[in-house]
């Protein structure tokens, strides 16, 4: 793998990193007491002594080879350290998030067979007490905080002898990743060092390659317990001799940015779909002639972006659309942003567009906690629109079309050293997933283009199939529905009926005056027509049920990855939305219900269409 070297873990890692970079910032974190309002910052010598003596204190609590230790606990220096002293024990570490429901936890702290577990706050320590007592492998909660407990993340750091690193062979498990799962308990997925250092390397000369690497800083947000926070920020930008500034909350994020100036985001759509809603918002507020400029200023940046000639109106629009609107747009970010990069789920190819043109690369990649993750990405110099970017070196990629029937469309199979080792205590499902040859059967659909890049063109667990035979793979239509600010989340549902229903959540923000049930109807039924002008007629929603109870992790409607919990809402919403359908045949009215709003008639049968005349 260029640019492993001798490095085969990330016990190895680390200890290549503090050699080079010592004196270095590597995090940045905001002062909590005294000192509130300012960065303190952690070098890469002060993290890996801490390291060292967290090391030291967890053998006394009997930590070693083929142990689990976990955490529960947002972003913050003490996780960093928790994962690279559990590391240089031999075992191997398990985080969580602190928005899992409580049942998630019990089951990964008694399916991973933890014996030591951090916890970030007294709220989740309350919390997890009861239900860790019983597991007959748990042993010791550890608090991050200082108080009269048997051991805290502080005590453990007090001097006592040095306990010298083990230094695990890549093919030694490193962490339990478990996936957020839209059905079901959470799954351990088993990557090695191997496989994680593989992916952080790689990743390391493709993205900062072009660019003095020790000069990034990130702000840091999205969770290191997601496989995409765990590799692509946290290893990646550590072996990179880079910086993390780690964001007070989400709640701050907006003011973290302009006091930290990153050079480089990491984040998944959700956040770049909010920035292209604002863009978009502030524009509809502006006078006509900003507003034309705007429009005429991306046109050219996207012109420019696909390599192609500007002409003289061209450029002097683009420079000032610059001058006057995208520089105030990248101000917000702190003015020094160079690059973003988008995962965890497909990104709108206009969000994409919008962002790049403003002056701010935005490249997207594809991977899976299976993957460790990355398996594609955009980088810099290598960068195609609408596809996730060309296969990793050293990764390689098959297309199964067995299922389509399509020898170039199908069923994405990755093969590489970042493939996991398989599902914890899950033989059945790990020998599903994975073939006899070494290939992880990832679920999801697409192809390679003749230039090698990768498009994502659906999933094979979310597709279902119309009474019409025609197959339908909401996520890519809800995405695109998601982009409006009238629009808050939205659940597309058809599974074996004539055609499409939604639930939707309407935004407050967007929809302005609209207050009347009807009304908001109404706006809601316009937006989504005229979002849903590009999908193909049996695709469009035909009716919409309107609920103001959002999706939440909390409801158990959302994954931490704020990936829809299918099965659950329809749990809840089921009978409501069945009841848009009414009977069975097309072009009579459906059945009444007072929580729900139906489009008329006329449009769920306009003309015959392939709905009513096949369905």
């Amino acid at each position: 793998m260029s640019g492993s070297g001798a490095i085969a873990s990330l016990v190895d890692l680390l200890e290549g990193s503090r050699a080079r970079f010592g004196g270095r910032p590597l995090f940045a974190t905001k002062a909590r007491d005294g000192d509130a309002g300012r960065w303190q910052e952690t070098t890469y010598e002060g993290f890996g002594a801490l390291v060292d003596r967290l090391r030291a204190g967890l053998s006394t609590l009997g930590v070693g080879a083929g142990d689990r230790v976990g955490i529960i606990s947002a972003n913050r220096v003490e996780w960093a350290v928790a994962a690279y002293a559990t590391y240089g024990l031999g075992a191997a570490f398990v985080p969580m998030y602190e928005s899992q429901l409580e049942k998630d936890w019990a089951h990964i702290v008694r399916d991973s067979g933890m014996k030591v577990l951090f916890v970030s706050s007294p709220a989740v320590r309350d919390k997890v007490a009861p239900l860790v007592s019983a597991i007959p492998t748990f042993e010791q909660l550890v608090p991050l905080w200082d108080e009269g407990a048997v051991a805290t993340f502080n005590s453990l750091l007090a001097a006592r002898p040095p306990v010298p690193a083990v230094h695990p062979a890549g093919s030694d498990v490193a962490a339990l990743l478990y996936t957020s799962g839209t059905t079901g308990e959470p799954k351990g997925v088993v990557l090695t060092h191997g496989n994680v250092v593989s992916n952080a390397l790689t990743l390391r000369e493709l993205v900062l390659a072009t660019e003095t690497a020790e000069d990034h800083r990130s702000l840091s947000f999205l969770p290191w317990a997601h496989a995409f926070g765990h590799t692509a920020e946290l290893h990646m930008l550590l072996a990179s001799g880079a910086s993390m500034a780690i964001a007070e909350s989400v709640e701050k994020i907006v003011d973290d940015i302009k006091d930290v100036r990153p050079t480089v985001l990491f984040a998944v759509p959700r956040v770049f779909n909010k920035i292209y809603a604002g863009v978009q918002r502030l524009m509809a507020l502006e006078r006509a002639p900003i507003r034309w400029l705007f429009r005429r200023g991306l046109a050219a940046a996207q012109k420019r972006t696909r390599h192609r000639a500007l002409g003289l109106g061209e450029r002097l629009v683009l420079f000032l659309a610059d001058k006057l609107i995208f520089t105030e747009v990248r101000a917000r970010f702190g003015g020094r942003l160079k690059f973003a990069i988008s995962g965890a789920a497909s990104l709108a190819r206009e969000v994409a567009e919008l962002i790049d043109a403003i002056g701010i690369a935005v490249y997207e990649g594809y991977g899976l906690t299976e993957t460790s993750p990355i398996v594609a990405a955009n980088v810099p110099g290598h960068r195609k629109m609408g596809s996730v970017g060309r296969v990793l070196p050293g990764v390689r990629v098959a297309i199964d079309g067995a299922l389509t029937g399509d020898p170039r469309q199908g069923e994405i199979v990755v093969y590489g050293p970042n493939v996991m080792r398989g599902y914890h205590r899950r033989d059945d499902e790990t020998r599903a997933v994975l073939s006899a040859d070494g290939g992880l059967k990832t679920g999801d659909v697409g192809y390679l283009d003749d230039d090698g890049y990768l498009f994502i063109t659906g999933r094979f667990k979310e597709q279902y199939k119309l009474a019409n035979g025609k197959y339908v793979v909401p996520s890519l239509l809800e995405d695109r529905l998601k982009l409006s600010p009238l629009i808050a989340n939205i659940m597309i549902y058809g599974d074996n009926k004539p055609y499409n229903v939604a639930l939707v959540v309407p935004s407050g923000e967007g929809l302005g005056d609209a207050r009347e049930p009807e009304m908001i109807r109404k706006k809601l039924e316009d937006e989504i027509a005229r979002l849903s002008e590009e999908f193909k007629r049996y695709e469009r929603v035909r009716s919409i049920l309107v609920t103001t109870e959002d999706f939440t992790q909390a409801s158990g409607m959302l994954t931490p990855s704020l990936k829809l919990r299918r099965h659950n809402i329809l749990r809840r919403w089921r009978g409501e939305l069945d009841r848009l359908y009414g009977v069975e045949e097309c072009g009579i009215e459906p059945a009444p219900s007072a929580r729900v709003s139906v489009a008329p008639v006329r449009e769920q049968c306009d003309d015959q269409s392939e709905t009513c005349a096949e369905g």
